[in-house]
Parts: structure tokens; C-alpha cells; sequence
């Protein structure tokens, strides 16, 4: 009874992934009407579109069922089969109309003027979904798999570089490296805080290629004097927001990615991925973004 009891709450709770970590949310009763636009927004194109074609067949079947209740509402329907109704409500509601068949009863007439008035209600509403999700700016920035804690200049730091996959400019790009950590309060309990660290350059005037952040480890650092096993016991997590202007779309992009304390990487530093060939040109190797050396 007790995993029963548990396994229904768990199926009736939203799974949030933040930081490499599944977070479950209980006790909210969300509506999905009141939230629909979010939802229309952010589900993947494959969902949008499988619930658009869901809500297409739904009302169609629904004012093919309403012409099919009536007494010959429509002309040129041998036999008033459903399916004939169901074509010539398609027909109405994507405003096609190809005249072979049409209502001949006002009782046709009136469900007829309903299906149009839904029909351009409903492609209104599609036509500024789907242009609203075609014009949402957003960024093609690459983010190294794994933050690295090697020497810089002399001294600790934390580094972690991401590319702009798109080579086009970013103008006025700004970053920003947040750590999360648990902390214990003097009443012994344990409380997840944010900091920000601090950056040596958190600005660059037109991102095009490849961008490396760096935090030096200094006494004023929340990372100084860790070592992997007191990251590990604090479950440190990293926080990268990145914002720009991008030149060719006109907009301002944003982009995070989020680690965990497992994909921090102790004495290594990133395998340089550019090149300057004889003939004055730069070359950049993705196949090696992601690795790194002991050093």
C-alpha cells in the first residue's frame, strides 16, 4: 500500500532537470489550459505539430458528427455517410470549399457559419504560434562537456569555453559563471546558494569563433581551498548565462548550460582547437573541442 500510495504521487509530480540533477515537484495541480501558450511554445516541433493534426481531426470529427445528426444538411451526400460529412467539414474548416457539396438547410447553415468562424479563429491562432516559435531568437553556442581547474597565469583557475557554431557576430556578448552550493546554517540546515564569480573578461565585443571564461581561484573565490571530495560534499554545481546582440537577425540571444561537480575536471586544461594556416587563414578543429590534457 505504502509504494502504491508513493509510486501515484511520484506519476502525478513534474521531473525538472537542472544542473545535471532530476528535481520532482510535488503538491502543485497544474492546469494545462492556463498554461497553453507556454506549453505551444516550448514542446519540440514533432509535438506541435502531432497536437495541431490532433486538434485538426478533433474538430472535424466533431462538426462532421453535428452535420451528420441533421436532416440533410448538406447537398450531394449519397446516403448521408459520416465520412462524406467529415470531408466536406475539412473542406469548411480550412476554408477550401470546393462547391461540390454545401448546405442546403438552415439547420447546415448554421453549423456551417460555426465551423468557419472556428476555422479562422483557430488558423489565426496557429499562423502567430508558428511564426512566434520561427522568429524566437536563439543561440547555437557549443559548451565544452567539462569545466577544467588547472593553472593560469601562475594560479588556480576555473575555465570553460564554448564556441559559436554559427560564425556569425555577436556583438556585445556577455557572460556570466554562477556556482551553486549547499550550505549549512547555524541551525543545522542545509540551504543550496548562489554566487557569482567572478570573471577576468565577462565581455566580448563580437563573438564569432571561440570564447574562454576564466576565474581565478583566489582567497576571495567560494571555490578556494576545494578540492574534488569537498566539491563532491557540498554538490557544487556551475551556471553559465551567455547574452548577446545577433548582427544578422537583428535580436538579442540568450544561451545557459548548467554543470554538475562530476564534470569538473582537476589539472587539465582545453587542447587548443585553432590554427593559423601559411596563407593567413584560421582553422578550427570541433572534432577536438571537448578534449583535454593533463597539465
Amino acid at each position: 500500500m505504502i509504494f502504491k500510495h508513493l509510486s501515484e504521487r511520484i506519476s502525478k509530480a513534474r521531473v525538472l532537470r537542472f544542473g545535471g540533477r532530476e528535481i520532482i515537484a510535488e503538491g502543485l495541480r497544474p492546469n494545462f489550459w492556463a498554461d497553453i501558450s507556454h506549453r505551444c511554445m516550448t514542446a519540440s516541433w514533432p509535438s506541435f505539430i502531432g497536437g495541431a493534426a490532433l486538434v485538426f481531426l478533433v474538430f472535424n470529427a466533431v462538426f462532421a458528427l453535428l452535420y451528420w445528426l441533421g436532416d440533410q444538411p448538406v447537398s450531394n451526400v449519397p446516403g448521408g455517410a459520416y465520412i462524406d460529412y467529415l470531408y466536406f467539414s475539412i473542406e469548411t474548416l480550412s476554408t477550401a470549399g470546393y462547391g461540390d457539396m454545401h448546405p442546403q438547410t438552415h439547420y447546415g447553415h448554421f453549423i456551417a457559419t460555426v465551423e468557419l468562424f472556428t476555422g479562422i479563429f483557430s488558423m489565426s491562432l496557429m499562423t502567430g504560434l508558428i511564426f512566434a516559435r520561427f522568429a524566437r531568437p536563439n543561440a547555437r553556442l557549443l559548451f565544452a562537456e567539462n569545466p577544467v581547474i588547472s593553472n593560469y597565469e601562475g594560479k588556480p583557475t576555473l575555465m570553460l569555453r564554448f564556441v559559436n557554431e554559427r560564425h556569425n557576430i555577436i556583438g556585445n556578448a556577455n557572460a556570466k559563471l554562477w556556482l551553486l552550493r549547499n550550505v549549512a546554517s547555524k541551525e543545522g540546515h542545509t540551504q543550496r546558494r548562489f554566487y557569482e564569480l567572478p570573471l577576468l573578461r565577462n565581455e566580448h565585443p563580437a563573438l564569432a569563433l571561440s570564447w574562454t571564461l576564466y576565474h581565478v581561484i583566489d582567497e576571495k573565490s567560494p571555490l578556494y581551498g576545494l578540492d574534488a571530495d569537498a566539491i563532491r560534499a557540498i554538490k557544487v554545481s556551475l551556471l553559465v548565462v551567455v547574452t548577446g546582440y545577433d548582427v544578422l537577425a537583428a535580436q538579442t540571444i540568450h544561451a545557459r548550460r548548467s554543470y554538475d561537480h562530476t564534470d569538473i575536471r582537476f589539472g587539465r586544461h582545453y587542447v587548443d582547437i585553432l590554427d593559423d594556416l601559411d596563407d593567413g587563414r584560421i582553422r578550427i578543429n570541433y572534432a577536438r573541442f571537448h578534449e583535454t590534457l593533463d597539465g
